[in-house]
C-alpha cells in the first residue's frame, strides 16, 4: 500500500489561498492523509476524489455552501462544525470567509474494515456535530504537530477508531461489525510481543502486528485491549521503556544510543517518556544502577 499525500486531495489543498502549517506527507502513513491550514475565501468544483473527506472548523463561525443548482446548501458553521464528503462523488463547495481547519483523507479500505469488511456508504455532512470524531481529529493533528516515529502504532490506532466513528454516526445503513471473541489467545499473545520485541526500534504499524495474529487491524485492537487492558502503542511504549531502564542499569552504552536502539525517536524522547511515567531520568536511574 502507497503513502497517501497531497494527490489524493484532488485539488482542495492546492486552492490558491491554503497556508499549509503541517500535514503527514512523508511520514508513509498509507490509510490517512492529515493536514492542517489556514484557507482563505474560494469557490470551487472538485473532481471525485479516491478518499473520505472529513473537515474539522478550528475556527468560525463561517458559511460554507454545497452543492450546485437546486441541490444547493448553505450553511454558517461555528468551530467544532464538521465537513464530509463521501468518497467518489463530485464537490462543488464555496468557502465565504477565512477559516482555520484540520483535514482528514482516509481510505475506503479503512472504513472497509471498521464495518466487518462490507461496503460503506456515507452522508455528506455541512457543519455535522460529532464529539467523538472532533477529539479524535484534533489528538491525530497533536500527535501530527510533535511527531515522532515511534508513535506510528498510535496513529494506526486513532485511524481506526476515526473510521469506526465515522461508519457508526455517518454510515447510511450500516450495520454494527459483528462481535469478536474476547481477547487473543495465548499464542496470539506471544506471537505479538515477539514482533514488538524483535522491532523494537522501528515503527511498527498495527497492520504488521494484527498480521501476526492473523487478524485485521480493528479485530486486533479489540482483542489486544481485552487481553492485556492496554492499547498496543501503550504495551509497546512500555515493552521499549523496559529495555532501556535494562541497558542504562546494566551497560555504559551512551544514553542517546539506547534510546534509538529502544525505538525512541532521540534522547529527549527518553528522557520525557522516563520522568512522565517513572518520575526519574536517564541519566539519575544510570547513576542510581
Amino acid at each position: 500500500m502507497t503513502e497517501l499525500g497531497l494527490d489524493d486531495t484532488v485539488g482542495i489543498l492546492r486552492q490558491p489561498g491554503v497556508r499549509a502549517r503541517h500535514s503527514s506527507s512523508g511520514l508513509g502513513w498509507e490509510r490517512l492523509y492529515l493536514s492542517a491550514q489556514v484557507e482563505q475565501p474560494y469557490r470551487a468544483a472538485f473532481d471525485p476524489a479516491p478518499t473520505h473527506v472529513l473537515i474539522l472548523h478550528l475556527s468560525g463561525p463561517v458559511t460554507v455552501r454545497r452543492g450546485q443548482g437546486g441541490d444547493r446548501r448553505s450553511r454558517t458553521i461555528p468551530a467544532g462544525g464538521l465537513f464530509l464528503q463521501p468518497a467518489g462523488r463530485r464537490l462543488a463547495v464555496e468557502l465565504r470567509g477565512r477559516l482555520d481547519t484540520i483535514h482528514a483523507y482516509l481510505t475506503d479500505d479503512a472504513l472497509r474494515e471498521a464495518n466487518g469488511g462490507r461496503p460503506v456508504e456515507l452522508t455528506e455532512e455541512l457543519g455535522a456535530s460529532d464529539p467523538l470524531a472532533e477529539q479524535l481529529m484534533l489528538a491525530l493533528e497533536g500527535t501530527l504537530r510533535s511527531w515522532e516515529p515511534s508513535a506510528r502504532t498510535y496513529i494506526d490506532q486513532l485511524t481506526g477508531m476515526l473510521a469506526a466513528q465515522l461508519v457508526r454516526r455517518h454510515g447510511v445503513g450500516a450495520t454494527t461489525p459483528p462481535p469478536v471473541r474476547s481477547g487473543l489467545s495465548d499464542r496470539q499473545l506471544a506471537a505479538v510481543r515477539e514482533l514488538m520485541e524483535q522491532r523494537l526500534a522501528e515503527p511498527l504499524p498495527i497492520a504488521d502486528l494484527a498480521a501476526s495474529a492473523a487478524l485485521s487491524s480493528s479485530q486486533f485492537t479489540r482483542g489486544f485491549r481485552a487481553s492485556t487492558g492496554q492499547s498496543p502503542h501503550q504495551f509497546l511504549l512500555r515493552l521499549r521503556l523496559d529495555a532501556a531502564c535494562r541497558l542504562l542499569r546494566t551497560g555504559s552504552t551512551p544514553i542517546a544510543e539506547v534510546a534509538a536502539a529502544c525505538g525512541f525517536s532521540h534522547q529527549e524522547h527518553l528522557t520525557r517518556v522516563m520522568r512522565a511515567r517513572l518520575g526519574t531520568t536517564p541519566a539519575a536511574l544510570r547513576r542510581s544502577g
